[in-house]
């Protein structure tokens, strides 16, 4: 085995939903800084474009294509896409998300509940469909799903938010059984608080966040670029034998 070759994604197809900001964003750029042909994608052409034309300024190699992840023909249109422009997908990372409503859970409203489950499991389990799909056409690939600490213990106030990525978690498990044999690997990260526009009413307040990040085992919140090592290892060959397992990466916050 060529152990420099382990990390090494030259020569293969990245999809990465919500990448045009946060975790995504770090994402994709790693996958393309490591030799990867990256495919931008989030509801929004423009803010994709400006990320992958950074990407391609740097000397990588990157598209911007929107899809609406929560859209049944948004998902078919990018994935027609794909098959014409690439003829394959070797990596699909699930990193769109939104947490809507901060609150009991069962004072959710159901405008919030239903965007929240739209965006985090419906958008992630059918853009996984249709990439095992392709997958298996081509003899294999790899999954990773972006979930949260939140589903393996719910935060507070933040119940929907909460019950999804504990679906995600399931669906990561699911997926990895049913598609093994087609040498695909499913796998999923778990981030804790991690500073994004997303989790800017805790990161925003210093003293909202020091109560949090006091009593961490790594005293601080993560950085989007904290996520991309679990990442990067969850989809290359050295991961290899590594399938349906969940990574936390939480600054040791469930330690």
């Amino acid at each position: 085995m060529d152990y420099t070759k382990l990390m090494d994604f030259s020569g293969k197809t990245v999809f990465v939903s919500g990448s045009s900001r946060g975790i995504g964003e770090a994402i994709v750029r790693a996958f393309a800084a490591n030799g990867a042909d990256v495919i931008v994608s989030s509801r929004d052409q423009e803010a994709c474009e400006k990320v992958a034309s950074s990407i391609r300024s740097d000397g990588g190699k990157a598209t911007a294509k929107a899809c609406h992840a929560g859209k049944m023909e948004d998902i078919a249109a990018v994935f027609d896409w794909i098959k014409d422009e690439y003829g394959k997908l070797d990596v699909l990372v699930n990193c769109g998300g939104t947490n809507p409503f901060y609150g009991l859970i069962g004072e959710t409203p159901e405008g919030a509940f239903d965007k929240t489950i739209e965006v985090n499991l419906k958008g992630p389990f059918y853009l996984s469909s249709k990439a095992v799909e392709m997958m298996k056409t081509a003899g294999g690939g790899s999954i990773v799903n972006v979930a949260s600490i939140n589903g393996i213990t719910p935060g507070n106030m933040q119940g929907i938010y909460s019950m999804t990525k504990s679906a995600m978690i399931n669906m990561t498990q699911a997926f990895a059984k049913e598609y093994g044999h087609d040498g695909i690997r499913v796998n999923a990260i778990c981030p804790g608080l991690v500073d994004t526009k997303m989790t800017a009413v805790f990161t925003s307040n210093e003293d909202m966040l020091s109560k949090f990040t006091n009593s961490f085992p790594i005293p601080r919140a993560g950085k989007p670029e904290d996520m991309v090592g679990g990442v990067l290892y969850l989809a290359s060959d050295a991961a290899a034998f590594t399938t349906g397992t969940t990574l936390v990466m939480d600054g040791g916050v469930t330690a």
